[in-house]
């Protein structure tokens, strides 16, 4: 079959099944065509509330499908791969995550979004790269903070508050932790008009040498409202299909890592995620995603605080 008789196939599946598709930024461009709704992490988990769906399939990574089963427990969630996982969330385990939050007592907890269930569970708030800064800014600053699992959203957040009381979790992200400033800067010298557009999962030097810094939702309205016409995309080059269709006649630019290879810097698990296996999870109603309910209980807290905000 051809991508656009996939595509119609999952157009006619969802619309039989009643169901609703959830798309990441950093999906393939095919899948993002097809989706109900595109958006980060944090507007993917607003979005999940209160659809009007008996299925959710999310076109993502496993934590996002937990965050949205916690949001809407009476709804199906599908993913169509479950391999489809995040090194983030791996680097943060929950049983050594609980030992580190019991090794500091007294502190607030904040988790990014990007953690497993177990670990959303043993938080206070989570958090999304487009409202962390919002989130650790309405703790009282005399309170100590943890946070995790991203030691380099972890450390941006510290520039930018001042806060010298808050701890932070030894996780990255597999492909921001791979750019390279060296590569950015050839490439600024061959684009000197180009702006700089960095994801705060990023380490600091890149993120020293942006022009704007932000979620890839943040990102994208950047370059929507920005006069530039040129851009350097240094996150997971997924969201420059959305970037291009928001804003044409601007050129974006993906950012690559040390070894030059800008395909080095695809989320290996976001692009898991393909029109067959939606085809097929929506088909036979497979890959469905389970939260034991004292889990779900207790991580449902946490992030309703983070959309409260």
């Amino acid at each position: 079959m051809t991508t656009e008789e996939l595509q119609e196939r999952v157009l006619r599946l969802k619309k039989e099944k009643r169901a609703v598709l959830l798309a990441h930024y950093y999906t393939r461009a095919e899948v993002q065509q097809v989706a109900d709704f595109v958006g980060d992490s944090l507007q993917l988990a607003r979005a999940a509330v209160g659809l009007d769906a008996d299925i959710i399939v999310f076109a993502g990574v496993r934590f996002m499908g937990e965050t949205a089963k916690v949001l809407s427990p009476d709804k199906k969630v599908l993913m169509p791969d479950p391999e489809a996982g995040c090194s983030l969330a791996d680097s943060c385990p929950a049983d050594e995550f609980a030992r580190f939050v019991k090794a500091h007592p007294g502190h607030t907890v904040v988790s990014y979004v990007n953690t497993s269930v177990e670990v959303k569970a043993l938080t206070d708030i989570v958090c999304t790269s487009g409202n962390a800064l919002e989130v650790v800014g309405s703790i009282p600053p005399e309170v100590p903070v943890i946070f995790g699992p991203d030691r380099n959203l972890g450390s941006y957040i510290i520039s930018k508050t001042g806060r010298d009381n808050m701890v932070l979790w030894n996780g990255a992200c597999h492909v921001h932790e791979q750019f390279s400033l060296e590569a950015v800067l050839a490439l600024k010298k061959e684009h000197p008009a180009a702006k700089v557009l960095v994801h705060p999962e990023c380490k600091e030097q890149l993120v020293m040498v942006a022009d704007h810094v932000g979620s890839t939702a943040s990102l994208l309205s950047y370059a929507r409202t920005s006069d530039a016409d040129e851009f350097i995309v240094v996150t997971e080059p997924g969201i420059i299909f959305k970037m291009r269709q928001a804003c044409p006649g601007k050129t974006f630019i993906p950012a690559p890592p040390s070894e030059g290879d800008c395909a080095c810097n695809d989320c290996s698990y976001m692009k898991l995620v393909t029109l067959p296996k939606i085809i097929d999870v929506l088909t036979n109603l497979s890959n469905e995603i389970t939260v034991p309910e004292d889990i779900a209980k207790a991580a449902l807290k946490p992030i309703m605080r983070m959309l409260e905000l």
